[in-house]
């Protein structure tokens, strides 16, 4: 006796007939990578003998971005700044979507059935503290200044006076375009510059905040994929510092 999936519930009960479990397995393997790899370069931060892993010349890995001596911290200096980036992540609007469906299958993809369970939403803990997403944003503000920052000094080899662009400053103005972007197309961001308003009928077309928030718009438009890529290139350009300062990449000097 067939059975009618319309009158069912459960998990990954659905009418679809595409391969709608490809995302959610996609989305937990790219983040299980990422957190696997960021955890052992931020607790491996230097070598056996002191060397420094996550800098070379005027390159500085973004994961440990901004600068701290292993001299000044007893443990690695990635613990006083990945927790900023991480919670502006973990709680951006497209990653709880994204994590939400590939770990707590819940719901697993659009149309697809989940487990029964009593709905809360974010109102209990430790969901209610997604609401921690604009103080994040924030940092993460901060953090993408502070990279501007550090990719000037990357076009640099000794000293301000010493010009130099080689493949790792590519990495890193990749990185820190990508960064900018992703951080630019945040939903809570978009609300900001537009002078939080509800309503935009009352306001003048040719209001600043209004143009503001258009030009926005249309970047948060692709937020998810600024997402991924600046999540990836981050960890791209931790492993190409790391591997140049560890000699096992030469860093090719473009002019």
């Amino acid at each position: 006796m067939a059975i009618d999936v319309r009158t069912q519930k459960g998990l990954g009960v659905t009418l679809r007939q595409d391969n709608w479990w490809g995302e959610p397995l996609a989305i937990a393997a790219g983040l299980i990578t990422f957190i696997v790899y960021m955890t052992w370069a931020a607790l491996t931060p230097t070598g056996s003998h002191g060397e420094i892993w996550y800098k070379w010349g005027s390159y500085i890995s973004p994961a440990f971005s901004p600068y701290f001596s292993p001299s000044w911290f007893k443990w690695s200096p990635a613990i006083l700044i990945l927790w900023a980036p991480a919670g502006f992540r973990a709680t951006c609007y497209y990653f709880r979507k994204a994590y939400y469906r590939a770990f707590f299958q819940d719901p697993p993809g659009c149309a697809v059935g989940e487990e029964s369970r009593e709905y809360k939403g974010e109102s209990s803990f430790p969901f209610i503290l997604q609401n921690l997403h604009r103080y994040f944003l924030y940092l993460a503000i901060l953090l993408v200044i502070n990279h501007w920052i550090d990719l000037a000094w990357a076009f640099t080899k000794e000293g301000p006076k010493d010009y130099y662009f080689g493949v790792g400053t590519l990495v890193l103005l990749v990185d820190t375009i990508l960064l900018t972007f992703y951080v630019g197309s945040c939903h809570a961001w978009r609300h900001l510059v537009g002078g939080k308003l509800d309503c935009f009928s009352t306001c003048p077309i040719n209001d600043v905040r209004y143009k503001i928030w258009c030009r926005v718009t249309k970047i948060n438009e692709n937020h998810g994929f600024w997402a991924w890529a600046s999540l990836f290139s981050v960890g791209f350009a931790d492993l190409y510092v790391r591997l140049v300062a560890m000699g096992i990449w030469t860093d090719i000097k473009i002019f």
